[in-house]
């Protein structure tokens, strides 16, 4: 017969970090799983909040998943590189689909569709889109980025308030600082992308990108904007009445992932996603790869999290 310990180590090895937090049998123990649980909820304000049970590397590591929550808040986080977010990203996707937990794994997907043009950018920005350093050649001589009711720009209104607002964010107090993220950021990241790959009236807005430079940002930018319209990505706003009915069945997922690679596989990046990687979206680490040219693949923060706890309760 199984003991107590052991289905509490079951526990832990399902990244149940939620029950086990509950049923934990000391404080040390539910510190860690409470950790656990705000990884894999994705709760990036959270990330760095203190914790002094989890191991310090394990908090390093998920503070570089961080968003900073003020404008002067170091070290940057997730805005000195999306890649540590992505890779974790990726690891909750793999554990959500393997618990068949897949509303929160879709929803996982609509967060990487939402940011993925700034994982294209990061090579030529320096950071992951952090407002506290855009370049100076945003707002030159001709642009139009950020100007409110121009009509020969192609970003729709909520996009332009967007980047209207970003531009000055890094003057605001902390709450506005907060507010821009939770609502207006991820329209940013669409706006850049449309500025490289859909604009049909291009300003001066891009012009500090190295020529040499703007073919391939085209492509990985461009795929990252038909990414967010792929049938995978659009199972997040499938459901008749609002977000949470009609959670997706494993077969529609996959049949919907199939879908996107066809729909994806339109250029060297896009043909990415047929790449057969072994995660259960096969390709997906690919065409984040691609996309962010460098290569990543999920982390492995929450296993080690799940170890941790396991080995915590080891007699």
């Amino acid at each position: 017969m199984e003991t107590t310990r052991d289905l509490l180590t079951a526990l832990a090895r399902r990244h149940a970090f939620a029950d086990l937090g509950a049923l934990a049998p000391a404080q040390e123990i539910a510190d860690v799983c409470e950790f656990g649980h705000r990884l894999l909820s994705l709760d990036a304000e959270d990330f760095a909040a203190e914790a002094r049970s989890v191991p310090s590397d394990l908090r390093r590591r998920a503070r570089a998943c961080h968003m900073p929550q003020t404008p002067r808040e170091q070290p940057r986080g997730a805005l000195e590189s999306l890649r540590p977010a992505y890779e974790l990203l990726m690891e909750v996707i793999a554990i959500r689909w393997h618990r068949r937990e897949l509303s929160p794994m879709i929803a996982a997907v609509h967060i990487a569709s939402e940011y993925l043009p700034l994982l294209a950018f990061e090579p030529h920005l320096g950071h992951a889109g952090d407002p506290a350093r855009w370049p100076e050649g945003l707002s030159a001589p001709g642009s139009r980025f950020g100007v409110i009711g121009d009509r020969e720009c192609d970003h729709t209104k909520s996009e332009q308030s967007a980047t209207n607002r970003t531009l000055r964010v890094a003057g605001e107090p902390p709450e506005g600082w907060r507010a821009y993220f939770d609502r207006q950021h991820s329209q940013v990241a669409g706006a850049f992308a449309v500025c490289v790959a859909t604009c049909r009236n291009p300003c001066t807005a891009m012009d500090w990108i190295a020529p040499g430079s703007r073919d391939d940002l085209h492509v990985r930018a461009r795929t990252a904007l038909a990414f967010a319209d792929t049938p995978l990505v659009r199972l997040r706003h499938a459901a008749p009445v609002g977000h949470g009915f009609g959670v997706p069945s494993p077969e529609e997922v996959l049949d919907a992932w199939e879908r996107s690679r066809a729909v994806l596989d339109k250029n060297e990046v896009g043909a990415m996603a047929s790449a057969d990687d072994g995660f259960p979206l096969p390709g997906l680490p690919s065409l984040f790869s691609a996309v962010a040219a460098a290569p990543l693949k999920p982390s492995t923060l929450l296993h080690d999290v799940a170890a941790h706890v396991a080995g915590l309760l080891a007699p």
